[in-house]
């Protein structure tokens, strides 16, 4: 049965899905496993935007617009930003002797109320991202 253009399009596109997963999940999967045979290594391969590369990648790719790459890598720097609290509440509770859950609960609901007051303040001052 030969493949007509809509056909073909659905193929090609359900491979592209495909691989942006594998990459994925391929650093994700690096990074858990260097992690466990050195933290330094491990925190530097995560430390790396290799997911906002791949992401800039895949939008280029989809869209062929660079103003969306550009508009995409800008909100990145922002939410950056709060995203730190995570890094700074996580290891502080844990040493201070919280358990690992809760830990993680309370450190992601802090970096949510940051990500929140970042975007308020950015309106605030009229960045849009």
């Amino acid at each position: 049965m030969p493949l007509n253009s809509i056909t073909l399009g659905v193929h090609i596109h359900m491979w592209q899905y495909a691989l942006k997963i594998v990459l994925s999940a391929v650093v994700l999967v690096a990074v858990s496993e260097l992690a466990k045979r050195s933290s330094f290594w491990g925190a530097a391969l995560a430390s790396l935007p290799l997911m906002s590369l791949l992401a800039f990648v895949w939008l280029y790719l989809d869209s062929g617009e660079v103003q969306k790459v550009s508009d995409l890598s800008q909100g990145i720097f922002w939410l950056v930003l709060p995203s730190l609290v995570l890094f700074v509440a996580l290891p502080l509770l844990l040493r201070s002797g919280v358990g690992f859950w809760l830990s993680l609960a309370i450190s992601c609901l802090a970096t949510a109320g940051a990500y929140f007051g970042m975007v308020k303040l950015l309106g605030v001052l009229g960045v849009r991202i």
